[in-house]
């Protein structure tokens, strides 16, 4: 038996509508999908002309060539200091200086085995403003002194033999 005439029309609304509405979704999620892949993140970009964009900037290149924490003036963690100076929620500065603590207590031991003791002890520096309370930082801080007295008993060593030699 054909549909009845006053049914058809119901129908076709009905379909029409689910339809539209399919559309309308699918439209709506492809309008979504491209909005997230091409939309900027909040806060500002690398180099997008404002002052933490350029800090972002030079921050990620410092980040990307590990200067992490030397030389002075131009390491990650001066850098991205800075941006939260200028934007402190930025969560990119954030997350790098967290990324790079590990590696830089890496470079701080380092320098400590070179002798170079003065700049471990700025780069240890560096590190404390970002968490002065870590374990990690307060062993390093042992070590650095504990080479300052070896270095301090060897040069007076030196002096006494000097001295002894001369005089």
């Amino acid at each position: 038996m054909p549909p009845s005439p006053s049914t058809t029309p119901h129908r076709r609304g009905l379909l029409f509508v689910a339809s539209a509405a399919i559309v309308a979704i699918a439209g709506g999620g492809f309008w979504l999908a491209h909005a997230s892949i091409s939309g900027q993140p909040a806060g500002h970009a690398a180099n997008d002309g404002s002052d933490v964009g350029v800090m972002m900037g030079l921050a990620d290149t410092a980040y990307r060539d590990q200067h992490l924490i030397a030389p002075v003036g131009s390491n990650v963690y001066e850098f991205y200091f800075s941006v939260l100076q200028l934007d402190p929620n930025n969560a990119v500065a954030q997350q790098r200086l967290h990324d790079a603590f590990k590696p830089a207590c890496d470079v701080v031991e380092n320098t400590i085995n070179a002798g170079d003791l003065d700049e471990a002890q700025r780069e240890l520096s560096l590190l404390r403003m970002y968490d002065p309370r870590n374990y990690k930082l307060a062993l390093l801080g042992g070590v650095l002194d504990a080479q300052r007295v070896i270095e301090r008993r060897r040069h007076e060593a030196e002096a006494a033999r000097i001295q002894a030699a001369g005089g």
